[in-house]
């Protein structure tokens, strides 16, 4: 069946309705040299089953390797059960919830998800979720903006630490909307930002200040000071963290004396799949004193006529759909399958499974990096403490030695020199709570082949 299931007649008959002589007159509002014209790089349609003979064959392209790279997706173990559930039809085919009454189970879901991202990131509101991490922080930063009336320049303090892909999202997508960001750089020993490069720019009244915990490099941010510090500015903190790093780490809402203002980042780890770069979703919590300023969807609990708990949508005069082009944001809809699956994954797990997995990814990310530090010409690059991740400094090029790498079914890490050339030869590298020490060995031993 095509996608849009209208015959010939349905369509002319439509069109007489409305008086459109055909469909293009309806987008004549639009000028000529804004449309796309033809989409000579769309391939024509496929039947059925070769669509079905395509697409696994581009999933079998992800093939098996043993996997080293981390920079903001990471591979963990999803218990069996989490998608088993998240695929049952009452969740697989769920229609935007916005008839309370027939969508009790869907409204539940996220409200139990706020609930759980809420206590992992010490915030008092979440809203249903973000398209991604990425785009998450946009959003926070716009959302800061209107916020912080005191010093609403749109002036943002952005660590180069930060995801460079976070940053570009964050040009793409709030620039425009008057987001300045004022880039902060790392200290080249430690891999931190440190708070001397921040009071560089004391008395500016920046509307913002970003903060990564743990930033890019996997090293862990003076998280306490930094917050302190930007308060004292007029700023608001926006937290940029790792959720299962939340299971140790000190949660954005304890940072300093008042904690982070708005808190967001990507959910993937808590029990989406790696596939080939998404879909993920991205997660947002802020204090309640913001909350009408946060973009999305928000379910809250609430009783009937009757006196019985119920779910429903609230604080909808914020979203798209009912305030159009006044809406505190373009987003009025929400990863919900991606949630399912991490609400699952979280209520399966619990507060000390995550503890345990976020434990032995740290404990290997140790051993991973006192092997590959073992190996002849590779070195830290930072001495300061980390996560799950690091910054390893090869003797000669990343790309070929990455490359070799592959060719033995083995994804080495991240090549930092596109976006951090002064680093030389330096590669990120990740271990999570799925690698054994064999699979540790297997990677240093390669390596070290592969540089000799």
């Amino acid at each position: 069946m095509p996608f849009i299931p209208h015959t010939e007649t349905d369509v002319r008959e439509m069109l007489a309705v409305i008086g459109a002589p055909k469909i293009e007159a309806l987008f004549d509002e639009i000028p000529e040299n804004l449309r796309c014209g033809s989409l000579s790089q769309v391939p024509e349609g496929l039947p059925e089953m070769r669509v079905a003979q395509l697409m696994h064959a581009r999933a079998a392209q992800d093939g098996s390797a043993l996997n080293f790279i981390g920079a903001g997706a990471y591979e963990h173990h999803i218990p069996a059960a989490v998608w088993e559930i998240t695929t049952r039809g009452e969740f697989y085919s769920a229609y935007t919830p916005y008839q309370a009454e027939a969508s009790q189970g869907t409204l539940q879901v996220l409200y139990e998800y706020q609930t759980m991202i809420c206590g992992l990131t010490g915030m008092q509101v979440s809203n249903a979720s973000m398209y991604d991490g990425a785009s998450a922080l946009g959003e926070a930063l716009l959302m800061a903006v209107r916020a912080n009336k005191a010093n609403g320049s749109g002036k943002v303090l952005m660590p180069r630490a930060v995801h460079p892909y976070y940053r570009d999202v964050v040009a793409s997508t709030a620039s425009a909307q008057g987001v300045q960001q004022v880039l902060v750089d790392y200290d080249p020993a430690s891999g931190q930002t440190p708070l001397a490069a921040l009071k560089a720019h004391e008395g500016s009244a920046p509307t913002a200040v970003v903060i990564a915990q743990p930033n890019f490099f996997g090293t862990l941010e003076d998280v306490d000071a930094i917050t302190d510090w930007a308060h004292a500015q007029g700023a608001l903190v926006v937290a940029v963290v790792n959720p299962t790093s939340l299971a140790v780490l000190k949660a954005p809402g304890s940072w300093g004396a008042k904690g982070a203002d708005i808190v967001c980042g990507d959910g993937q780890p808590l029990g989406a799949p790696l596939a080939s770069g998404g879909p993920y979703f991205g997660f947002l919590t802020t204090k309640m004193e913001f909350v009408r300023e946060m973009p999305g969807r928000i379910v809250g609990r609430t009783v009937d006529l009757e006196g019985k708990p119920g779910f429903t949508l609230t604080l909808q005069a914020r979203e798209q759909h009912i305030r159009r082009a006044k809406a505190k944001s373009n987003i009025c809809t929400n990863q919900g399958l991606l949630v399912t699956a991490a609400t699952i994954y979280m209520s399966i797990v619990g507060p000390q499974g995550l503890a345990k997995v976020a434990s032995a990814s740290l404990a290997n990310a140790r051993q991973l990096l006192k092997k590959l530090a073992a190996v002849p010409g590779v070195s830290p690059a930072f001495a300061g403490a980390h996560f799950h991740e690091a910054v390893i400094r090869l003797p000669k090029p990343a790309a070929p030695v990455l490359a070799q790498l592959a060719g033995q079914g083995i994804l080495g890490g991240f090549d930092l020199s596109r976006h951090y050339p002064e680093l030389g030869n330096a590669v990120l590298v990740c271990a999570t709570e799925t690698k054994t020490t064999e699979q540790l060995q297997q990677f240093a031993d390669a390596l070290t082949t592969a540089l000799a």
